[in-house]
């Protein structure tokens, strides 16, 4: 039996999901999380052995959230569901420690198929997205090569939040959020904030919250 926790912050979605799954013999829906701070304190106990996941959720979000998971619990699956099919997007899951991704308007048959495929230790990709993946990729830039997190982290600094914030936001300690941002600092060569704000605008980091003015 597959334990499952379903984590979106759409109840609708959820609601359905958990019928979905539930009706098959080897799947169990053991919980519901609305964010992935929620989802880290319910797979606490080790009794969760496949998290799906949605990337855009409120606080650390879905990607900085499986690389959370990720580091928890090596060996638990995580299938990330979204209504992104961009290659950044896929690329940047994997990154983080998905075991799959597939798109919000799969079919149910490819869904149940992609839980049982990755919590059988494969990984996943939906069918859809192997074209947008064999593009040949863009020009990267310094923001590319930070992890999930440190992108949060600078996104977050460079909306103004203080460290403190940040750590309250992200449920980490103060201190693991000055790690992030010396790293974040090493790697973009910026020496200050307004340098990593700059490398944030450029990155299209803050278009979200521009577009939501």
């Amino acid at each position: 039996m597959v334990r499952i926790l379903i984590t979106d912050d759409h109840a609708v979605l959820r609601s359905g999901l958990r019928l979905l799954l539930d009706r098959e013999d080897d799947l169990e829906v053991v919980g519901e999380a609305t964010s992935a701070e929620e989802a880290l304190a319910a797979t606490a106990g080790g009794d969760v052995d496949l998290v799906l996941l949605d990337i855009e959720m409120p606080g650390m979000g879905g990607l900085a959230g499986a690389e959370a998971l990720r580091a928890a619990h090596p060996d638990m699956a995580i299938l990330v569901l979204s209504m992104h099919g961009e290659a950044d997007d896929v690329r940047r899951a994997f990154a983080a420690g998905a075991s799959g991704y597939v798109l919000k308007t799969a079919a149910d048959e490819q869904l149940v198929q992609a839980v049982r495929a990755v919590a059988g230790g494969e990984r996943y990709l939906h069918p859809a997205l192997g074209a947008v993946l064999a593009q040949p990729d863009g020009p990267r830039g310094p923001v590319d090569d930070l992890s999930p997190r440190e992108r949060e982290v600078l996104r977050l600094l460079a909306l103004g939040y203080t460290n403190q914030e940040i750590a309250e936001m992200l449920v980490v300690s103060v201190r693991t959020v000055e790690s992030h941002r010396a790293h974040v600092m090493t790697k973009l060569r910026a020496e200050s904030r307004a340098a990593m704000v700059r490398h944030a605008l450029a990155a299209g980091l803050l278009d979200d919250e521009r577009g939501g003015e």
